[in-house]
């Protein structure tokens, strides 16, 4: 099949690059370091890192954040990133997803139905916006980023108006609560006993799905004939509309689902964490750097840069709690100089 932009083909068959070979490679390298500094955790590390048990779940907890960064990130991807649509919107739908998710958890005590009508609903409203605010304002960046930080105020304002300025917290099912017992050993007791990490079920949960939805962003885009067409309009709309193709039917496609993506990510978050006012300008935030650290398009880079936000985040609150908030954006300042394009960016 013929390259869409001079450079390389589009068809749903190409393989890894090189770059993403070698990312690969990098991160099973520093989970193989991770892993025999934790096995072999010499006493002197105790009066830097405070101790064993405090690093791993400090560690853990980064792990599991960038889980949650990526959930709100990959919808973000997809629609800034590779549909190039500025949406500073996406943080409200986060928002909205986790308060639906929360009045249906709570009214039917079903947590999984909670999941599919925040999904639904947001996906439903990520369709509307694509129709009615992203057509009309095609091309046109500076219109798109002033209407869509209107449309988050407005929607910030409505949705005080409707749940409040109270904070909630979606109830987690049973059968993911509790902790699991890791095997890693953390203390051993003068009578020889170990004492094994526990670490709460549903964040390894996060954790998993996380990764599960990454492998599936990444077969959709890169392994499906939907995949081929979102990248050929990305990079020739009038090519692939002159080949048959409805690109407004794809981009809402595109665009309902990047939306469903967040609303999953905010009943996630919600039970995760809590759900209140604000979080939508967190989350915006958050997916804004892992995207730009990452680079734009990539689901590869969006999972690279989740896991280096979260778990700095996670570090710098513990071990620099005066400045732990400088450190994400220390991460961004570093590779927008060093790799202005994002680590797996083009």
């Amino acid at each position: 099949m013929s390259s869409v932009d001079g450079k390389a083909p589009f068809n749903a068959r190409q393989g890894l690059t090189a770059r993403q070979v070698w990312a690969g490679i990098g991160l099973v390298l520093a989970l193989i370091l991770v892993w025999m500094v934790v096995a072999q955790w010499p006493a002197w590390l105790n009066g830097i890192l405070i101790s064993k048990r405090t690093f791993l779940t400090t560690l853990l907890n980064g792990l599991t954040l960038a889980g949650l960064y990526f959930l709100v990130a990959s919808g973000f991807t997809l629609i800034f990133g590779l549909m190039r649509n500025v949406n500073l919107a996406h943080g409200s739908l986060y928002l909205l997803g986790a308060y639906v998710g929360y009045e249906v958890v709570s009214r039917t005590g079903m947590w999984l139905l909670g999941v599919a009508v925040a999904c639904l609903v947001l996906a439903v409203v990520g369709l509307i916006l694509q129709v009615l605010v992203f057509r009309r304002l095609e091309g046109d960046d500076l219109r798109q980023t002033l209407v869509t930080i209107g449309i988050s105020i407005v929607a910030a304002d409505m949705m005080i108006a409707v749940w409040g300025g109270n904070t909630y917290q979606i109830t987690e099912p049973d059968w993911l609560s509790g902790a699991v017992r890791l095997p890693v050993v953390t203390t051993i007791r003068a009578d020889g006993t170990a004492i094994f990490l526990a670490y709460p079920f549903f964040r390894l949960f996060v954790l998993f799905l996380a990764v599960a939805v990454g492998i599936g962003l990444w077969l959709m885009i890169n392994r499906t004939r939907l995949g081929a067409m979102i990248r050929a309009g990305v990079n020739d709309r009038a090519m692939l509309s002159a080949s048959g193709v409805n690109v407004h039917v794809v981009f809402a496609i595109v665009f309902a689902l990047g939306a469903a993506l967040a609303g999953l990510a905010g009943v996630i978050g919600g039970s995760a964490l809590s759900v209140s006012p604000g979080e939508d300008v967190r989350y915006l935030l958050a997916s804004l750097v892992v995207v730009i650290v990452g680079g734009m398009g990539s689901v590869t880079g969006a999972a690279i840069g989740a896991v280096l936000i979260g778990i700095a985040e996670q570090l710098g609150l513990v071990y620099f709690p005066t400045y732990g908030g400088v450190v994400t954006f220390l991460i961004l300042v570093v590779a927008l100089a060093v790799r202005p394009q994002g680590i797996m960016g083009k």
